[in-house]
């Protein structure tokens, strides 16, 4: 098994726990110098560079050329290695999760949908999936694997690795998903929200100029992934995205999976147009239903999905002025 630590000092200690967010932040685009690490980090440059190095020396990360400096030498960029080697990831759902390989600049391999209940919590959901993510490790040479990701329906707190708040995931709070997939895998772990995923994904195939975006996703609850400056922007809480909850008009007393009435989520999620659409008399199961009469053209799920793009529309409209 990989160890992530390469010495006893505290130095080398405080390096390696720092390797799984250097992963992310250069892999997202975020930063590609030590010195950008080190900022966004909040670490001395010292702790950063023997990360780096750490990282370098085991193939995860790569330099290659040098960018300008406003002052001293030139600054070496930095980019994901392992050209031989691979990462595993899972996309976490209510009742499934969608799994596969990632290689070397992001390409996608072997992706398949399984059953995951995550209203099981982690104790019991995240071992059967941690097989199916082992599974795929040995089929492509377990030795060559590099990293394991998640993303998860739920809050984030990427400083400390953990879940938090989830509302739809009961038993998650606080769970400590990164040192968890860290200590069964024995390789740099991340896990973030879903909607910040999918906002990264997005943005690393957009043109350098396109440094502002919002990427919405609809399900059972509704996330948003916030780029500001090329970057995610998290908020001051890590929530920035977290826009279900938002409080509608149209909600009324409406009752959400917080515990709270009103949300955008009661009105305008996935689960929100299935059950309107129930109680007008539609014979739906799943969103996928809702999209499938729309498209044809029923009144009903229209009107309903119409008017749920106009309270989403309007939450929208306040985070693009944030």
């Amino acid at each position: 098994m990989t160890e992530i630590s390469t010495g006893g000092s505290k130095a080398a200690k405080g390096a390696s726990a720092l390797a799984p967010r250097i992963l992310e932040l250069v892999a997202s685009g975020q930063a590609s110098s030590r010195a950008e690490l080190a900022g966004l980090l909040g670490a001395a440059a010292s702790t950063v560079s023997l990360a780096v190095s750490q990282l370098v020396e085991r193939g995860l990360i790569a330099e290659e050329g040098t960018q300008p400096s406003t002052g001293g030498r030139p600054r070496k960029v930095l980019r994901l290695g392992g050209a031989d080697g691979f990462a595993v990831a899972a996309d976490l759902g209510g009742r499934h999760a969608r799994v596969g390989v990632v290689l070397p600049g992001g390409g996608l391999t072997n992706v398949s949908t399984v059953p995951f209940a995550i209203a099981d919590g982690p104790e019991a959901a995240l071992p059967r999936l941690a097989e199916t993510l082992q599974a795929l490790a040995e089929d492509h040479g377990r030795g060559r694997l590099r990293g394991v990701g998640l993303s998860l329906p739920g809050p984030v707190d990427v400083a400390s690795g953990t879940v938090v708040m989830p509302s739809r995931m009961p038993g998650w709070t606080r769970f400590p998903i990164i040192d968890w997939l860290q200590e069964r895998f024995g390789v740099p772990a991340a896990a973030d929200n879903d909607a910040n995923c999918m906002a990264v994904g997005e943005h690393t195939v957009r043109p350098a100029e396109h440094r502002q975006s919002i990427m919405v996703k609809i399900g059972s609850a509704i996330g948003a992934g916030v780029i500001a400056d090329g970057r995610l922007f998290r908020g001051a809480t890590g929530a920035a995205g977290e826009i279900t909850h938002i409080r509608v008009d149209g909600g009324a007393d409406t009752p959400c999976s917080c515990g709270n009435t009103g949300c955008l989520e009661t009105v305008a999620s996935g689960a929100a147009l299935v059950r309107i659409l129930r109680e007008r008399g539609a014979q739906v199961d799943r969103l996928e239903d809702v999209v499938r009469l729309a498209t044809h053209g029923d009144p009903e799920a229209t009107r309903a999905v119409r008017k749920a793009g106009d309270y989403l529309g309007q939450v929208l409209a306040t985070n693009v002025n944030f």
